[in-house]
């Protein structure tokens, strides 16, 4: 159970920065700021339950994985971010680091 409640602390952690990005509009401002401080605490919530049974280190750099990777997937498909070979390496490799933390648990 531990770590479906990592995987979606993970993909709720995706949301603020979604909300903040939103809030950069002033006619969502509210909103954004809303769906960002909603999204960081639940996603906290769900992270803290994870840690009961998933070491500090690993959970941590899932969770911030999952959101990085999310955030990163979502800043091109919807706001036309910046792609490039490098970038996507950078993303590879964090889900190399993540898959290699999970294997020497």
């Amino acid at each position: 159970m531990s770590w479906l409640y990592l995987v979606l602390a993970g993909l709720f952690e995706i949301g603020w920065p979604i909300g903040l990005k939103m809030a950069q509009n002033p006619s969502s401002r509210l909103l954004g700021f809303t769906v960002a401080v909603v999204f960081m605490g639940v996603s906290g919530a769900l992270l803290w339950l994870a840690q009961r049974e998933i070491p500090i280190g690993t959970a941590y750099a899932v969770w911030t994985s999952i959101g990085a990777v999310g955030t990163f997937a979502i800043g091109v498909v919807l706001y036309g971010d910046p792609t490039s070979l490098a970038r996507y390496l950078g993303i590879v490799l964090i889900i190399a680091g993540v898959v290699t933390l999970k294997l020497a648990s």
